[in-house]
This record gives C-alpha cells, sequence and structure tokens, in this order.
C-alpha cells in the first residue's frame, strides 16, 4: 500500500442509476442510498461506514444476459491502476500487438582490431523489458561483433524522451520503492537492486545475494539468522541505504521467513546503467577505461547492433497480470510518439490517447490522465467510461491479447489470493490509499459474459475489498 495523504471521500449528489434487471436472491437494499447496490455488497460496506456516494459500479452484460447495473456510473473517480486497462489497450491498438522497441549500439569512431577508438553510443526507444538478463545479451551481442576494448565512454542517447520526463516528484517521496522510478529512455533492469536473503541454519545466517551486480558495490554477505516470527522482517534488517554504494544491514533475518528479496532503487538513471554494464562487459571478455554520460549519436554514427524487446502483447501481460507501475509508464509515452519519434512526453500521449478515443466514439469528458499507470492522485475516469473500453476491447479485434493480459482470480497476478468468482473472472485491480478497484470480465454460471467495473473512492477504501468481492461474487452466481 502507497504511504500518502488519502483522498477526500467524494461528496453526495452524484446521480444514482436504478437496475433494470435484479436476481431475486441479489435484491438491493433500498435504505440509507444503497439502492440498487445488490445487498451483499451493500451490507458489506454498510460493515465498514463506506457510504453508498463513494462507490461506482457497473455491470454490463455482453451476450444478452440479465444483470444490467448501474450506480454513480457517470461520476470522475480516481481508478489507481484500473487506469492502465485504458493505456494497455490503447497501446495495443495504436502501436499494435507485434511492436517491439530498439536499443541500438552504435560507434562513431572506427573498430581496429578489437579496439573502438572512441565512444560507444546507446540509442534507447524507452524500452520498459530491457531487465538485466537481456542487458547481459546484449554485451554479449557486442564482443560477437568483434568489440572488445573501448577506449571511451559508454554515451546514453535518451533523446527519445523529452528532457522533462522523468522530474516529477513522486507519489509519496519514497524514492526507494521501484514503483516510484521515473521513466527513462534507457531503462535498464528497473533501476532496481535486489537483494535476496537465503537462510543458512547450519551456518546460522542469512547469505545476502545483490541481482544485478554493480561496479562498486560494497555488500555485507551475511546477516545473523534469528528465531522468531517473520513479522516485518524488513524492520528486523534494520537497513542502512544512506550510502548506496554500500548497503548495510545491522540487524538479523528471522529463520522462519524462508527465502525473501527486498527490491530496491538506490541510484539514478545514467549511474545505474554504468555501474551494471561494467561487470557484464568485463565477464564477457571486453575491456572499458572510461565513465557513463549522457550525449546525443552523431549523424554519422554506424550501427553496430540493435536489441528488440518482446512483442507488445507480452508486454501488457506483463503490466497488468503484475501491475507493474514502472512498464505501463514507459508505455504511456509510447503512445504519443509512436515508439519512433524523439521527445515523447506525457502531454503528447494524453491527446493522443484522447484523439483515439474520440475516433472510436468512446467520449469520456470526465478523463484526467497523468501517467497512465494509476500511480496519481490526479487521474480520474468513470466506470461507465472504463465499462465502454472494456465492451469496445471484447468487440475487437485486439480481445484475444487484451483479456489474456488480465489477472485471473484465484489464479494468477494481483488476483491470485481472492477467491471470488475463481476461475471465472478476469479482473484488473486498483490498489491506492484511498481507493480500491476492480475492472474486467466475469463469465457467469449461466453462460453469459458480463463487464464488471467497481470502484471506491474512501479514505477507509482498504476495508472495501470484501465489498468488492462480493459484487464479483454475485455477478458469478445471478448473472
Amino acid at each position: 500500500m502507497l504511504a500518502a495523504a488519502t483522498l477526500a471521500v467524494f461528496g453526495a449528489g452524484l446521480v444514482l442509476a436504478t437496475s433494470t434487471a435484479r436476481a431475486q436472491s441479489g435484491r438491493a437494499e433500498a435504505d440509507a442510498g444503497f439502492d440498487p447496490i445488490p445487498a451483499s455488497v451493500a451490507r458489506e460496506l454498510r460493515s465498514v461506514g463506506i457510504a453508498p456516494s463513494s462507490i461506482a459500479i457497473v455491470v454490463a452484460a455482453l451476450d444478452g444476459g440479465a444483470l444490467d447495473l448501474k450506480h454513480n456510473a457517470s461520476a470522475p473517480m480516481n481508478p489507481a491502476s484500473t487506469m492502465k486497462l485504458l493505456t494497455t489497450y490503447a497501446a495495443l491498438e495504436l502501436l499494435g500487438p507485434t511492436f517491439q522497441w530498439r536499443t541500438e549500439a552504435l560507434a562513431s569512431a572506427p573498430i581496429r582490431k578489437g579496439r573502438l577508438e572512441g565512444d560507444l553510443y546507446l540509442r534507447g526507444s524507452g524500452d520498459p523489458s530491457l531487465v538485466i538478463e537481456r542487458f547481459w545479451i546484449l554485451a554479449r551481442r557486442l564482443r560477437g561483433v568483434g568489440l572488445r576494448q573501448i577506449s571511451g565512454d559508454l554515451v546514453l542517447d535518451k533523446s527519445a524522451f523529452d528532457a522533462q520526463v522523468g522530474r516529477d516528484a513522486s507519489l509519496d517521496g519514497n524514492q526507494l520503492r521501484p514503483y516510484n522510478v521515473e521513466p527513462d529512455a534507457l531503462l535498464v533492469n528497473f533501476k532496481t537492486v535486489s537483494f535476496e536473503f537465503i537462510p543458512d541454519p547450519a551456518a546460522a545466517v542469512a547469505h545476502v545475494i545483490a541481482t544485478p551486480t554493480l561496479a562498486g558495490m560494497h555488500l555485507t554477505q551475511t546477516v545473523p539468522l534469528a528465531a522468531g516470527s517473520c513479522g516485518d522482517w524488513h524492520e528486523k534488517l534494520r537497513a542502512d541505504f544512506a550510502d548506496p554504494w554500500a548497503p548495510a544491514f545491522t540487524g538479523h533475518f528471522p529463520q522462519e521467513c524462508g527465502a525473501q528479496t527486498w527490491h530496491v532503487s538506490l541510484l539514478d538513471h545514467t549511474t545505474f546503467v554504468a555501474a551494471a554494464f561494467r561487470p557484464l562487459w568485463e565477464s564477457a571478455g571486453g575491456a572499458w577505461s572510461g565513465h557513463a554520460r549522457e550525449g546525443r549519436t552523431p549523424a554519422a554514427a554506424r550501427l553496430l547492433l540493435t536489441q528488440e524487446s518482446p512483442p507488445l502483447s507480452e508486454i501488457v501481460r506483463d503490466i497488468n497480470k503484475f501491475s507493474n507501475n514502472v512498464m505501463a509508464r514507459q508505455l504511456f509515452l509510447a503512445l504519443g510518439t509512436g515508439g519512433v519519434e524523439p521527445g515523447a512526453s506525457a502531454v503528447r500521449s494524453s491527446h493522443a490517447v484522447s484523439d483515439w478515443l474520440q475516433r472510436e466514439g468512446l467520449q469520456m469528458p470526465e478523463l484526467v490522465l497523468e501517467n497512465g499507470c494509476g500511480l496519481s492522485r490526479h487521474e480520474r475516469i468513470s466506470a461507465g467510461s472504463l465499462a465502454r473500453l472494456l465492451q469496445h476491447a471484447f468487440a475487437g479485434p485486439r480481445m484475444p491479447e487484451f483479456i489474456a493480459s488480465l489477472p485471473i482470480a484465484g489464479l494468477d497476478g494481483t488476483m491470485k489470493n481472492r477467491a471470488a468468482a475463481a476461475g471465472s473472472a478476469y479482473i484488473k485491480t486498483g490498489l491506492l490509499d484511498g481507493v480500491r478497484a476492480v475492472a474486467g470480465y466475469v463469465l457467469a454460471a449461466s453462460g453469459h459474459r458480463y463487464v464488471v467495473v467497481a470502484i471506491v473512492n474512501h479514505n477507509e477504501a482498504e476495508a472495501s475489498t470484501g465489498a468488492l468481492d462480493a459484487l464479483l461474487d454475485w455477478v458469478q452466481q445471478q448473472g
């Protein structure tokens, strides 16, 4: 859960629409404004003190089913991560499911006997999937084209993004958290180090492994192992990240925890790329004595190789299944330039999405886009607009890739541990302080399919998960 000020409760006075069809067992409670919310959902909301004015719900049949429910459908709501549905579907439509990002390696000087007599340029396009394994492949491929020694610098060309991209303040000021990593045209491994703690009871320690290996980082190899419950093992480690080059863990690790991983963002983008590249290059048999810096690739530079990302159909699956904010922001920035022009910005992407929605007849007058991932206090969309988007996607040619990207209730992604409509619901979740949301598709017991959207904006929204799950169950059972 993000540590930030909670949203104010949305006031009363929002338009309520009546349901045109209800199953007898799911009759809504009409008291205290809960009509037409299903009784099971209303009970859950009432039990945690959330007023009906703080939730928006749409249930819409896709194939002639009987349920048709609208409650606060046109109210602008903060959708949290369900906003990723708009970004990923727009991307599948505007860029296509086979779209790939390109990271290029270029040289402006000759290579003689394996020695590059000048700088090596890496030109990024905003690839959200350049994890350390793929960065290792890039290094090995550079050795494969005959390059062994780089006499100059590693120059990072980030012109694919506008210079102001990534300079906004984070949502909660916690720059160590990976979800706050800002976009970058040469994003490597999400700019994140993963510290893995592996218990060794025989030695009474937990081994500490950092991935990736970063040149210049000195790390404590073990921490004492201790008895006791796992609890907040992060706190028990007493981590000190004041010096990013010498992370220290001065506490202990609870043996009952088993192996655990802590993901942390410690360095700026350019420093991280340099520290990650050097050991990869040296392990591949290369030599490099220079430094990393940002710069533009000369027009006369010669292309050495191109590293392509997986296709967009795979990228959107990673984004939606695991609600990856960093990848979603990278993808959002590609929408304004088609992923190929320089100068990508959130403003250009917002215009591109708005233009596309207009062309498709998906008017959303209440829509507010900031970063396209939902990690925002400003983004807004209504449950009705989100439902119409899902209906449009279901009827369109990108339906298979889009639905396959959604978490399956009770089985995977962010819905893995939720039993509501298990195996029958493909649902994107939204979670932010003051916000809980679900949006996606439910296959009812009758065989009918439904779009379901529910968004809670309330300072006790964390307690509304039971109500959202009750809605999914109600659709699955009564639809």
